[in-house]
């Protein structure tokens, strides 16, 4: 049995009421103050250092241990999305907003760690800061708690930090992660792609924007497949189209696009910012069009510092067993902002699987289901890291 395994299973059933309470009171973005309300009412009377963001409806613990040591880092998101769910299920949101990723069990989860850590303050050998962050579904939450000091709340910075997300189509308790880039870069190209319109019988008198940005898209996979190496490629879709014609027989004058980019490497990323408005600029005005392109960053790689990475594996084989964590291959190209705590401090995301008994869609799914009978496993997963890590050093 493992140092928190049996408290653990205590706290379960708070655990999941509280997990079911998020879940109806889910809020969008970076303003969420019925979820921060919810956090600061189960965090009241723990004897932590606790402050809000001013930007933000953050929520930032600190927990100091009787013991002197180092400091580290643990983090849940806050936020859902604009997704009408339709899961069926006695508790799901009825607003017309869902936890379709996973943040009320991340927010329950590392509550529980919380709860796991204070019970043992005494024997704890550090200092542990609790990041609750709002924003991660676009609005790049955790730079901004880092540009209000989450970093520095503990009087030092982190020597370490980890996070857990959840998964809802993979195996009940597995474990997985990886050295190295875990997830994706998420930024986009936003275009202006202008013509002189015209009327739809006489093209020929005007320059006509549309066939151009056909043009354009194909051009986009084609950089995709000639610019970059296949070892290090990256993931580019148009995502957004549209024209400012309002009738059939007007030829556009303008036409949007938005492409999203996803990489793996700073270098790649930078390759596509560079040469890509290029390339596409170029085929713009060999059409007599002109293209406005505006590069928009947003999350880089989400990098699990090698090092840390190895010990959290070792910790995680000796908790649950070499059998039930599982090594990634491979990265995936979706985002996290989580990326910005690790491009600060070395550290691992690491996925839980949740995968119910039940259907359920995918993340993001109006009918993801998330099996929240893991949160003890959870929260003693969060609270064993870094307690192993502060006696570390």
């Amino acid at each position: 049995m493992t140092r928190f395994e049996a408290d653990a299973a205590v706290l379960q059933d708070s655990l999941i009421a509280v997990r079911r309470e998020l879940h109806q009171v889910v809020e969008l973005g970076l303003d969420l103050p019925r979820t921060q309300e919810v956090l600061l009412r189960e965090l009241a009377g723990l004897g932590l250092e606790i402050t809000t963001g001013t930007a933000l409806t953050s929520v930032t613990a600190v927990l100091r241990g009787v013991r002197p040591g180092p400091v580290v880092l643990l983090r849940a998101d806050m936020d859902g999305l604009p997704v009408r769910e339709a899961t069926g299920l006695d508790y799901a949101s009825t607003s017309g907003r869902m936890h379709a990723c996973g943040h009320d069990l991340h927010m329950a989860g590392l509550l529980g760690a919380i709860r796991l850590l204070v019970a043992r303050r005494d024997e704890l050998p550090g200092t542990v800061i609790f990041m609750f962050q709002p924003g991660e579904e676009g609005q790049a939450g955790g730079r901004i708690m880092l540009d209000e000091g989450v970093l520095e709340v503990a009087g030092e910075r982190p020597v370490a930090a980890y996070a857990i997300h959840v998964e809802c189509t993979l195996e009940r308790g597995q474990l997985v992660t990886r050295q190295g880039s875990m997830m994706a870069s998420a930024s986009a190209l936003r275009m202006t792609l202008r013509g002189t319109g015209g009327h739809a019988a006489f093209p020929q008198n005007g320059i006509d924007p549309v066939p151009v940005a056909a043009q354009l898209i194909l051009a986009v996979q084609t950089f995709a497949a000639r610019r970059l190496p296949a070892t290090d490629q990256a993931v580019i879709s148009i995502t957004r189209l549209s024209s400012d014609s309002a009738a059939s027989n007007v030829l556009a004058a303008e036409v949007q696009l938005e492409a999203n980019i996803r990489t793996l490497s700073k270098a790649t990323l930078e390759t596509v910012r560079e040469q890509l408005p290029k390339m596409l600029t170029g085929i713009a005005e060999a059409n007599g069009c002109t293209l406005d392109a505006e590069f928009i960053a947003s999350y880089p790689v989400t990098y699990n510092d090698p090092a840390e990475t190895a010990f959290v594996l070792d910790v995680l084989d000796d908790l649950v067993g070499a059998e039930r964590v599982i090594r990634l291959e491979v990265p995936s190209m979706a985002s996290e902002d989580f990326a910005y705590v690790l491009e600060e401090v070395p550290g691992t995301l690491v996925f839980l699987g949740a995968a119910p008994d039940v259907d359920s869609g995918p993340l993001h799914s109006e009918r993801a289901v998330f099996d929240d009978s893991v949160l003890g496993l959870q929260a003693s997963v969060l609270a064993e890291l870094a307690w192993r890590r502060l006696e570390r050093v």
